[in-house]
């Protein structure tokens, strides 16, 4: 009898955190997802990132078909986090800091609609965040921003090989970062924040 209280009171301890931690998904979209991941990954009170494609009407596409910009999705990465740990503005102003606004229809070296910037909210208050969050961005460059602000469509999580591509192959992605000119250009627009 005492092991299956122990078991029990066991089992109750490790789900309950889990169980009642408000989690909440964020969909960003920021050029290459490789590159969107890592940023959010540090954040406390992220619980996972998803390197995907959404925003687009093709089902269930390969990383081929997007490449070639006809589909209509966007590299985006997904994020499930606990909103008692971090919040939705907060991912925001980290989403800010990781892209170039002011292009339309790229990120850095990547060119076309499926590296296009955007933010697909899941929820009328995610929306009124990032209507007010570009808004502040737009009054601090003083020049367009051309980040796109859509209801998420169906996330489609990319290739097992694109996930977490910055902790599988970091002296590649550190020359893919390098390369496209990413962190140079994020400190001109950003500063060394």
């Amino acid at each position: 009898m005492n092991k299956i209280i122990a078991i029990i009171l066991f089992t109750f301890l490790i789900i309950t955190p889990f169980a009642h931690a408000d989690t909440e998904k964020a969909t960003f979209a920021g050029g290459c997802f490789w590159c969107m991941e890592s940023p959010f990954d540090k954040v406390n009170g992220v619980i996972s990132t998803t390197s995907g494609y959404t925003g687009g009407n093709v089902k269930n596409p390969t990383y081929k078909q997007v490449s070639k910009g006809k589909t209509g999705h966007t590299e985006s990465v997904d994020i499930e986090y606990d909103n008692n740990l971090v919040n939705y503005s907060q991912l925001l102003d980290i989403f800010w800091k990781n892209i170039d606004p002011t292009v339309e229809n790229r990120q850095f070296c990547d060119v076309g609609n499926q590296y296009r910037s955007a933010i697909f909210y899941h929820n009328e208050t995610q929306k009124q965040l990032a209507l007010q969050s570009k808004e502040k961005v737009a009054k601090r460059l003083q020049k367009p921003i051309y980040t796109q602000i859509q209801a998420v469509k169906e996330f489609y999580p990319a290739e097992e090989y694109h996930q977490n591509y910055y902790q599988k192959n970091p002296l590649l992605y550190k020359y893919y970062r390098y390369r496209c000119g990413r962190d140079q250009r994020l400190t001109e627009i950003w500063g060394d924040n």
